[in-house]
């Protein structure tokens, strides 16, 4: 039974792999066909940006047309892998592993599958492969190990990054001579050698027209920056909330004036309560002396409400006697 499986399956393998890369060669030749005519057109509007003085819009249009040109150089490898994979299926079907001459080829389909959406057959190609070499195989392929086989232009036309400036100042000039433009590309080539990431990580203005505040140092000859001023004056209030924050605590029972004194401060942003409140709060010692007092007073009152607990207690013991 198994081997009648066996048979049954690598039947339906070689009838599907075949339909499938025969209709990716078909769609493929459709496709460039239409990318053809596109490029044409495309190349053309370029040429007419350039002769009206456009070469903004130019710079622009033309990574469409590299990003095209690319894709139509990968679909023509593509185109011949399959071939060369369609004539090799009864080989493909008869081994268990993959064929080293046909490594590259089923390994460049595989890469390029989910990375062409206009050829949806690619796909089924891809799942046809994982389930004759397994996923180990197609993960392989897919993270581009150095045992994968892709195809090194396949990899390069596919990819998603910008082109060059290079690349770009090649193209128009391309364009250009292909139309006969006498164009200067003078201002192109300064414009591609700018360094725009340094247009990132400039330097901010505080305002247009106007310096930012300058504040003469201590010597009196040198002047600070903002940001050294902001980071001086930070540094400062740190220090000082720091200092605060580690004055010693009087010991005895006036330890809560202390810790109210620094909850108090951290609401006026570090100011001490004594600096933040000196127009309507008493001088220390006058706190003190009346905290003492207070705290007196509550004593003298422990006392006298346990000697008056003391004689109702004694009272009632002798009523309870005399009964």
């Amino acid at each position: 039974m198994s081997i009648l499986n066996q048979l049954f399956s690598r039947g339906v393998f070689s009838t599907r792999c075949k339909t499938c890369l025969n209709l990716s060669i078909s769609r493929i030749k459709l496709l460039q066909n239409k990318r053809d005519v596109q490029l044409k057109q495309m190349r053309r509007e370029i040429s007419q940006f350039l002769q009206a003085g456009q070469e903004a819009i130019a710079r622009i249009r033309v990574e469409h047309i590299i990003r095209e040109q690319n894709i139509w150089a990968a679909y023509e490898i593509l185109e011949l892998f399959c071939e060369f994979v369609l004539a090799r299926v009864p080989i493909i079907e008869s081994q268990k592993e993959c064929p080293s001459e046909l490594r590259e080829a089923i390994a460049s389909i595989i890469f390029a599958a989910p990375r062409c959406s206009d050829i949806p057959d690619l796909l089924h190609i891809k799942n046809l492969f994982t389930t004759k070499y397994g996923k180990e195989f197609v993960t392989a392929v897919s993270e581009l190990r150095p045992d994968s086989g892709v195809n090194r232009t396949i990899i390069e036309k596919l990819s998603v990054s910008a082109p060059s400036g290079e690349v770009k100042l090649k193209v128009l000039k391309e364009i250009a001579k292909e139309y006969n433009l006498a164009w200067d590309s003078s201002k192109t080539e300064a414009e591609f050698r700018k360094n725009h990431e340094d247009l990132l990580g400039g330097t901010k203005q505080v305002g247009v027209g106007a310096a930012p505040s300058r504040t003469p140092s201590k010597k009196g000859s040198d002047y600070s920056s903002p940001s050294t001023m902001e980071h001086s004056i930070k540094s400062n209030h740190d220090k000082q909330e720091h200092k605060h924050l580690e004055a010693p605590i009087p010991s005895n029972n006036n330890s809560w004036l202390n810790t109210n004194e620094i909850e108090e401060s951290h609401k006026n942003n570090g100011v001490p309560v004594r600096d933040a409140k000196s127009e309507t709060k008493l001088p220390s010692s006058d706190v003190l002396e009346k905290a003492r007092a207070a705290i007196a007073s509550a004593d003298r009152a422990t006392a006298a409400a346990r000697a008056a607990a003391a004689l109702v207690h004694s009272n009632f013991g002798s009523l309870k006697r005399d009964n």
